[in-house]
């Protein structure tokens, strides 16, 4: 079967992580990604379009639209229809985003051709987003038959909402966040897709003070200051040290997280994002708020569960129990790799969607 996956950026590498376990169950999967991502996740096929570079959009935001205009949250916090649904912030951002798509068109229809991009089977749009803004392209190839898969993978639903003409072909909605659950109607939960295989279990902690790491991406999201106050205060009755890791690339991101001997990932109400997962598979025990959903699911996991009440009495019992912190790395690692095993998420994807049958049939 033939799988063309299509996102605006591999965002957090799980677009790519989808393919390479299609490719490993025998598919013939691409991902077209729209621009590259900052922090250097693998590309498979990057159109490379202008104005989809991160920070050229988010200069352009500043510079041209009103400051309330400038971002959008459609999450739970905000009342509105369910799913969110997508629409330019200001005119201004709406007769751009026509231009943009009037510029890119073109530069699309040559990508389609040049890598017969309309002879795939199944299409999975990783962030609920086409090719463009206002997108012709898939609403024909549904038409003509093609499976449309969205898979969302965090703010794309939760702040953007879904796409104009795309929500309304989508053979099936997943995503890989919890809270989604309660923003679409019409959505399913799979887990993040992750390969363990390149990570290395560390052998060691370090010898005096223990590593205590944080990633944020975005601190206002992550409670960063919450969780940077508490490990502050613990670094002055116990042998720790905070080690904040951001503004790197992954690669590097990930050379600094080995160094660590507990991370913490975030606090809020949205659960454990890749950050942890990292941590897990290199069996470093995570502290983490957990999804509402999730717990209500029943969802056994090795996390140690943390709030802004709990954040400083919770990293404590870590702190002071090397036991705890190596079994809880051990089953960290185990239950990563059974419970966010690739080609078992791919697998479920496509029995979700009906692909499973589309693929039988065609052999």
């Amino acid at each position: 079967m033939r799988i063309l996956h299509i996102a605006p950026l591999n965002t957090a590498g799980v677009p790519i992580a989808l393919v390479q376990a299609e490719r490993a169950l025998g598919h013939d999967s691409r991902l077209v990604t729209l621009a590259r991502d900052p922090r250097g996740y693998q590309e498979d096929l990057c159109l490379d379009l202008p104005l989809w570079d991160p920070a050229a959009t988010a200069m352009v935001r500043r510079m041209l639209l009103p400051r309330r205009c400038s971002a959008q949250d459609t999450g739970l916090a905000k009342p509105g229809p369910r799913p969110p649904r997508w629409r330019p912030a200001h005119p201004l951002a709406a007769a751009l985003f026509r231009l943009r798509d009037k510029l890119q068109r073109p530069l699309v229809e040559q990508a389609i051709r040049r890598h017969r991009l309309d002879e795939f089977d199944v299409c999975q749009l990783d962030g609920g987003h086409g090719f463009l803004k206002y997108d012709p392209f898939l609403p024909t190839w549904h038409a003509r038959g093609k499976k449309v898969v969205c898979c969302y993978l965090g703010s794309d639903l939760r702040r953007r909402g879904v796409m104009p003409g795309i929500d309304e072909i989508a053979d099936r909605n997943v995503t890989v966040e919890w809270d989604h659950l309660d923003l679409h109607p019409d959505i399913r939960h799979v887990f993040f897709p992750f390969d363990c295989s390149a990570f290395r279990v560390r052998a060691r902690e370090n010898p005096g003070r223990l590593r205590i790491g944080h990633s944020p991406t975005d601190r206002a999201g992550k409670g960063s200051d919450a969780i940077i106050a508490a490990v502050r205060s613990l670094e002055k009755t116990h042998p720790v040290e905070l080690v904040l890791i951001e503004g790197l690339s992954h690669a590097d991101a990930l050379a600094v997280k080995a160094t660590c001997d507990i991370g913490v990932d975030q606090l809020g109400d949205l659960g454990y994002g890749i950050s942890a997962l990292e941590w897990l598979a290199m069996g470093v025990p995570v502290a983490s708020c957990v999804a509402a959903n999730m717990k209500t699911a029943g969802i056994a996991h090795p996390f140690v569960e943390i709030d802004r009440d709990s954040i400083v009495p919770q990293l404590t019992k870590l702190i002071t129990d090397g036991a705890l912190r190596r079994r809880l790395g051990a089953e960290g690692r185990a239950w990563l790799e059974r419970t966010h095993d690739a080609p078992a998420v791919v697998k479920r994807i496509h029995q979700l969607a009906g692909i499973s049958e589309l693929s039988t049939s065609q052999t």
